[in-house]
């Protein structure tokens, strides 16, 4: 299990949605090849969540749906 402080958090992205368009997955591409993507889980991945650190964003690569990850944040699960 992975925890991420909510205050990390930039935003959580529908990977169905956003890797439609050539900007997003350059982003992903560049974040991958610096290391910077971690993959929570080895089920097919729903969302990717960009969080920010000391020097640069994080991702982390998720099989939740978004809509979930709202809930858990908001606590209404």
């Amino acid at each position: 299990e992975t925890i991420i402080n909510s205050d990390a958090i930039v935003g959580i992205f529908d990977i169905d949605k956003t890797t439609v368009h050539k900007n997003n997955r350059n982003y992903l591409s560049n974040v991958e090849k610096r290391g910077k993507i971690i993959s929570v889980a080895d089920k097919i991945p729903k969302s990717f969540i960009v969080c920010k650190s000391k020097s640069e964003n994080i991702v982390y690569i998720t099989p939740l749906a978004p809509i979930t990850l709202f809930k858990r944040i908001s606590g209404k699960t």
